[in-house]
């Protein structure tokens, strides 16, 4: 799996294709961030996300896990242009699912629209990995797509990921051939859901996961989903073979 052929047109891409929406998911919640010491973002891509949190808490360190070096590349011309420290960023251009973490003291992980890359199998030991590496309050950051329950909405979805998974199956090599939700292997490892916030129709959600923080009480606000919230299932409540949750597709 390479994105290095679309990273010097992602972002345009993105902005056709998405407008501002991904973004939004990306930093539902930055302001988490502030207070953290050192944050493990995997999957950065062109840096976004990686801009505003270096901007949102100046005094936190951050390793970057980016596979392709076309990606790091632009990552670290956009940290450039905004006038950031990029002393404060290391980047690793490796594969996630190989690479061994030497520091085990983080104390965010940041993951958007990176574990929808992967298989089940690759998932549950890529999560097992990192929730090795956090500290005892860590916090993670995920934002990715989703499929809604019922409805018109989940056709739409479902018809959106099965184009978006055979474009990038053509053109990244992406090995997954179904979206697994990542949601029993991060309970699995430890981590509680605190809030789920949902864009775009219940296409695309951001997540709050910490390790020690119960879910907070609340209910789903009326209205566009662009700015709603759902109340988390506990841990126990989610399949703990996230491969047959009901929201995973096959991409013929």
């Amino acid at each position: 799996m390479s994105f290095d052929r679309l990273a010097t047109f992602y972002r345009p891409m993105e902005a056709v294709l998405a407008g501002r929406i991904l973004q939004r998911a990306r930093t539902s919640f930055l302001a988490e961030a502030v207070g953290r010491q050192r944050a493990l973002v995997l999957g950065e891509g062109p840096g976004r996300f990686l801009t505003e949190l270096l901007r949102t808490a100046p005094h936190i360190k951050v390793t970057v896990v980016e596979q392709s070096p076309g990606m790091v590349r632009e990552a670290k011309r956009r940290i450039e242009k905004e006038g950031l420290d990029t002393s404060r960023v290391e980047f690793l251009a490796e594969d996630a699912l190989a690479w061994s973490p030497l520091v085990r003291r983080f104390d965010l992980i940041v993951t958007h629209f990176f574990l929808d890359c992967f298989g089940p199998e690759q998932l549950e030991n890529l999560i097992d990995k990192l929730g090795e590496t956090v500290t005892e309050d860590a916090r993670w950051l995920l934002a990715d797509f989703c499929i809604p329950e019922r409805g018109w909405r989940r056709l739409r979805a479902r018809a959106i990921h099965a184009a978006m998974y055979s474009f990038f199956r053509a053109t990244t090599r992406l090995s997954a051939t179904r979206l697994t939700p990542p949601d029993g292997f991060l309970c699995l490892s430890g981590f509680q859901l605190v809030e789920r916030r949902l864009f775009n129709l219940g296409l695309i959600h951001s997540d709050l996961w910490t390790r020690r923080t119960p879910p907070r009480t609340g209910s789903h606000r009326a209205g566009d989903s662009n700015d709603g919230t759902v109340l988390p299932r506990p841990c126990n409540s989610f399949s703990s073979t996230p491969a047959t949750h009901p929201e995973a597709i096959e991409i013929k």
